[in-house]
């Protein structure tokens, strides 16, 4: 992992950690753990989700990810850069996943993370969903 112009701040320093920690929880399949990182009521943009910023239950976030568990089995991401400044996170990555069959893929994704009070309250992720 390449982490970028990371942490002139002890806050961008923690949420770097956090942000470390939320990709290994993620990649444990630790669903509970990885959505943990989260505040209760944070927006989301995802292009799954539609155009604009939207709340999920934590409830709603671990079913997302237990169901593309079940798509993908080894489902996977790989931190690319992390880039902290003031209170967000920038985070470049690929997610790569298979099947089982034939289907498998490679998604460079990034994701601008905003933190306050050590969660996460807005997650603006980015790829191309066609």
């Amino acid at each position: 992992m390449f982490v970028a112009s990371c942490c002139s701040t002890s806050a961008e320093k923690q949420n770097t950690e956090i942000v470390i920690q939320m990709f290994a929880a993620f990649n444990a399949h630790d669903w509970q753990k990885m959505n943990s990182f989260y505040s209760s009521d944070a927006d989301y943009l995802d292009p799954a989700y539609g155009i604009g910023y939207v709340k999920k239950s934590s409830q709603e976030i671990v079913e997302k990810y237990s169901d593309m568990q079940k798509m993908f089995p080894d489902i996977h991401d790989e931190v690319k850069s992390l880039y902290a400044a003031n209170d967000k996170v920038t985070v470049e990555f690929v997610s790569t996943g298979s099947s089982g069959d034939s289907i498998k893929f490679s998604l460079p994704i990034c994701a601008v993370l905003t933190f306050k009070d050590g969660k996460i309250v807005r997650d603006a992720t980015y790829y191309d969903n066609h």
